[in-house]
């Protein structure tokens, strides 16, 4: 396995590949398939995150807030329709960054579920 088997992750950018390959890079090869398997697993895409703050504005809102399991915000989107759809709007803007910090504890989870941390 290569340092560069994060690249196959959907919609990955660099940032987010480098601080993946800095967590890894004391693991063992057979660690690291162990890792990618399970993040690749509870990872989410961005452009997802994107999509469901579309459907937002058109449908139901707060469905990005439920798939990053913020729940209670996710209730608070929905009550009050994406605080009146301001909140959808800057939730798409910042898509990016929503998913990369979902990401960010999700890959955290991974090692400590595997017991690499």
């Amino acid at each position: 396995m290569s340092d560069y088997s994060f690249a196959m992750l959907p919609g990955i950018e660099q940032e987010e590949m480098l601080w993946l390959q800095e967590l890894t890079k004391s693991y063992s090869t057979d660690n690291k398939q162990r890792f990618l398997a399970l993040y690749q697993s509870r990872r989410k895409d961005p452009q997802m995150i994107l999509i469901c703050c579309l459907i937002g504005l058109i449908g139901t809102a707060g469905i990005q807030r439920f798939v990053l399991n913020q729940i209670a915000m996710g209730i608070l989107y929905l009550v009050t329709l994406g605080f009146c759809f301001v909140g959808t709007i800057i939730d798409a803007a910042n898509h990016r960054k929503l998913t990369w910090e979902y990401n960010k504890k999700e890959a955290l989870t991974s090692a400590a579920l595997l017991g690499l941390s």
